[in-house]
């Protein structure tokens, strides 16, 4: 008897993957990234977590997430917090991190394999607790910028470490081949389970794919 398909589930930083990739050059294709991981296995779920400026009348992030909750991915996001600096700079903090190592730990007794895209050293603990309930951890970013986008201790604890630079040819699109503005406004599929209390409004400039 064949070996059953390993069960897959991705959790995406969005703005770390778009820091990531764009300083790497390119663009990620969103379709392609689905396609990629549906066929190392079974993919129970991808989500992506973005925090928003809800206050913005709009912004480029907007078509992203309306894309991605229509087209097989899990959408989670949350409201910025907006403060002053001692300097009196305005600030803006949207950090995902809790929402995305609740819902890990929530899917680890589903799950054979995690795929996190981040290289944020604050997801060593979450990576170190997901493999003691026997699950094997990928973390996905990379050591070819200078400096690396992926802190030393999580790559370290993770099972595998996959360089963003390696899945290039599989899931980027370089960034001269952004399609027109009409085109990233553009909504199909069927829509699936949303998580966003609001309509999202903001997020650093990336594309859909």
């Amino acid at each position: 008897m064949s070996p059953s398909p390993s069960r897959i589930g991705l959790f995406i930083d969005g703005a770390n993957l778009h820091a990531t990739s764009r300083t790497l050059g390119f663009d990620v294709d969103y379709r392609r990234l689905l396609n990629e991981f549906q066929s190392r296995g079974t993919l129970l779920r991808a989500l992506y977590y973005s925090a928003i400026v809800e206050d913005e009348e709009f912004s480029s992030i907007r078509p992203l997430l309306d894309w991605l909750d229509y087209n097989g991915y899990t959408v989670v996001t949350k409201p910025t917090k907006e403060f002053v600096d001692p300097s009196g700079r305005r600030k803006v903090k949207g950090n995902m991190n809790i929402e995305l190592a609740v819902d890990a730990m929530e899917l680890a007794g589903k799950l054979d394999e995690m795929v996190l895209f981040s290289g944020d050293g604050d997801f060593r603990s979450l990576v170190e607790a997901v493999q003691r309930r026997g699950v094997r951890v990928t973390v996905v970013s990379t050591m070819a910028s200078r400096p690396p986008m992926v802190a030393d201790e999580l790559r370290r604890q993770a099972d595998v470490f996959t360089d963003l630079v390696e899945l290039q040819a599989k899931i980027g699109r370089d960034l001269s081949e952004r399609p027109p503005a009409r085109e990233r406004g553009d909504v199909r599929g069927t829509p699936l389970r949303r998580t966003t209390a609001a309509p999202p409004r903001a997020e650093p400039d990336e594309l859909i794919p």
